[in-house]
């Protein structure tokens, strides 16, 4: 219910900073170490071909995750177990809890996961237009597990948190707002909401 959403990231709540699967309802897993949900979806699609069933599975991580070993693990052997049902969506926003995330991996995210085997795509996250016709296209593709890179901005929308993610200040990564900036989030929001 939206009167759970007070309780964000509270211990004890539905909606904690770790979510539980036996407590919330929708959630499949639960995860606590950064780069877990690659492998659970691996897991996931993989049952699905041995079951013969025609689900998809969607695995969303971040940047700053890729440099957990499981990923690359998982990823490496996603396509040498024929996983063309699974489609991972990559939120490449460039910060991660403690910095840039270029200041810790240099690495061609694109020329990677083609080594690794995938069909990767390459899209602005914030456009809405680019990301269905992304999905469209990973679900046509036949062989090949599909990555999506959606290139994105920390907080975008939000001045204040845009503003210092455009810096390379991770600052909004894990922390809540303070009042006077809710306030200014709300505001915004409104605002683009008279848009629509």
């Amino acid at each position: 219910s939206e009167a759970e959403l007070d309780n964000l990231r509270k211990i004890d709540s539905i909606l904690e900073g770790h979510v539980d699967m036996n407590r919330t309802p929708g959630v499949d897993a639960s995860t606590g170490s950064l780069g877990q949900g690659l492998s659970i979806a691996s897991g996931i699609a993989w049952l699905a071909k041995q079951d013969k069933r025609h689900y998809r599975t969607y695995c969303l991580i971040g940047d700053g995750e890729l440099q957990e070993g499981q990923i690359s693990e998982a990823a490496s052997h996603i396509p040498a177990m024929g996983l063309d049902n699974i489609c991972v969506i990559i939120d490449k926003n460039r910060l991660q809890i403690d910095g840039r995330t270029q200041d810790v991996d240099k690495s061609d995210l694109p020329a990677v996961w083609q080594g690794w085997g995938w069909h990767v795509i390459s899209i602005d996250g914030h456009d809405m237009a680019q990301i269905l016709v992304a999905f469209a296209e990973a679900e046509k593709i036949k062989g090949k597990s599909t990555v999506i890179i959606a290139h994105t901005v920390k907080g975008k929308g939000v001045s204040f948190m845009e503003e210092t993610a455009k810096k390379g200040d991770p600052k909004y990564h894990g922390i809540a707002p303070t009042d006077e900036e809710f306030e200014i989030f709300l505001s915004e929001s409104d605002k683009r909401l008279e848009i629509y």
